[in-house]
């Protein structure tokens, strides 16, 4: 341990002893904890409140390394083997015992038992895990997914099935980019939900919905929901707004992501001569990012996916934090591990993601090119949190071009059939309508400049009135 890791104080996988106490429960569970989390190291011989290294003796110090070893080893089930060793720092000795993440959580205190025992590690401090929590950590360790157990509690017939079926295949074509990917879609089955684990067949051979069906049909008892909220300034101290979206979980997104698009600023860009709206965030992004929170949600916490929209930010927190083996440097390089693995298939086959993985790296890029700062990622151990900043300069900068644009298009100085030629060049299947809200005149006006260009043989039409185009011929 350096003296720059004493200085910066406890953390999630640090603490502090100024002596092995006397009672071991005190630090055993921290001890349980770390186990129980991504591992993590007890110091005894510092302050915790100074952070000043008063060592251990070392007419005790080893001794001390035996107490501290044997009072852990016999304490905790399943039983946990600490790394203790001696460390020097500034002259003087200090005990580090350094216990790494278990493989078979949940770990607790033999005395308390596995209801009372079980302890993990939030933000720098030892907390009691509840009954929810102690199941989440038995799934991760077993690699099983809550949401591919078996609900044998209830039953589901081929026209559920069925309905279920129709209607993701309707939300993937729907969420399908181009007439290609819409084609590919292809009906779903009962044979195929139950590859996926929205279905399972039991040893009797009779087939049973899990948890991931009853999550995305919005039925069978399991709540689930997504709060989404505005708040005046940067705290949560003023509401502004609030919904919460339940029922199927497709359209939870739809109507989350809705609710941000309502409440962040947008603008304008000119594409050719058509105006496109443009968000301050990148829309994609925000759908990808509470699908994302959705496909890793723990839902076996009593708690639900918030969306908050602050002055300065957008904040999407998902309960469950990272799963084992995952960082957020690993996020960034496109590393993925999904938590809700039946789930994740769904919305891929529904086209509410792209290939795993891809999120985040995308994401860093479209801030990127919006000009904004990258995304925060927040690691809260018990849920998951990113944070995308707002920038109304993108706003702004969009705002003026496009003023300044049409500001050129009407220039009173500039004749309506020379205008008219400009813009037709760009985009000649333009209706009468459309260039009459580009140039700022009535469709009417437009009608009657375009017969009279038409007369003059400066304009044709070619095609029907609904799929042709204007051509230009270039006659004065």
């Amino acid at each position: 341990m350096t003296i720059e890791e004493i200085l910066a104080g406890e953390s999630k996988n640090v603490e502090f002893k100024v002596q092995r106490p006397d009672k071991s429960i005190k630090y055993m569970k921290t001890v349980v904890a770390f186990a129980n989390g991504k591992g993590g190291r007890i110091v005894f011989g510092i302050d915790d409140k100074t952070r000043e290294v008063v060592g251990i003796s070392e007419d005790v110090v080893f001794l001390e390394i035996d107490a501290i070893t044997n009072a852990i080893s016999d304490s905790c089930e399943p039983t946990i083997i600490p790394d203790v060793y001696l460390q020097n720092i500034n002259g003087k000795t200090v005990i580090v015992a350094e216990i790494r993440a278990g493989r078979q959580k949940p770990y607790y205190i033999k005395a308390d038992g596995l209801e009372n025992g079980v302890y993990i590690r939030v933000s720098g401090t030892t907390r009691p895990a509840d009954r929810e929590m102690s199941r989440e950590l038995y799934y991760e360790c077993e690699g099983h997914a809550f949401d591919s157990v078996i609900r044998r509690d209830l039953k589901v017939t081929d026209e559920d099935i069925d309905t279920l079926c129709r209607q993701m295949k309707k939300v993937a074509i729907a969420n399908s980019k181009s007439d290609l990917q819409r084609a590919a879609v292809k009906d779903v089955t009962k044979n195929v939900l139950i590859s996926w684990g929205i279905l399972k067949r039991s040893e009797d051979g009779n087939v049973y919905p899990t948890n991931a069906y009853v999550y995305l049909t919005g039925q069978g008892g399991l709540r689930s929901m997504i709060q989404c909220g505005v708040f005046k300034g940067t705290t949560r101290a003023v509401f502004l707004d609030r919904r919460n979206y339940e029922g199927p979980l497709w359209e939870q997104v739809d109507e989350a992501v809705k609710f941000v698009l309502r409440n962040i600023r947008m603008g304008c860009r000119l594409e050719g001569v058509y105006r496109q709206d443009i968000y301050e965030l990148p829309p994609d992004s925000i759908r990808e990012l509470i699908v994302n929170a959705i496909m890793n949600c723990s839902y076996i916490q009593a708690s639900n996916i918030q969306v908050a929209i602050y002055d300065d930010r957008l904040e999407i927190t998902s309960p469950g934090g990272l799963l084992p083996g995952v960082t957020i440097d690993l996020m960034k390089e496109g590393f993925s591990k999904i938590r809700n693995r039946s789930l994740a298939n769904a919305f891929a086959y529904m086209n509410l993601v792209e290939a795993w993985g891809s999120g985040i790296p995308k994401l860093m890029q479209a801030m990127k090119e919006y000009g904004l700062r990258e995304p925060e990622f927040i690691d809260m151990e018990v849920a998951f949190r990113i944070n995308l900043y707002r920038g109304q300069n993108v706003v702004n900068d969009l705002n003026r071009d496009l003023n300044d644009l049409n500001h050129d298009l009407v220039d009173p100085k500039v004749d309506l059939e020379t205008r008219l030629e400009e813009v037709i060049r760009k985009s000649p299947e333009l209706t009468y309508k459309s260039l009459g809200e580009i140039l700022a005149v009535s469709a009417a006006t437009v009608k009657r400049t375009m017969a009279k260009m038409q007369q003059e043989g400066k304009i044709i039409r070619e095609g029907s009135n609904r799929k042709g185009k204007w051509i230009l011929t270039d006659k004065k």
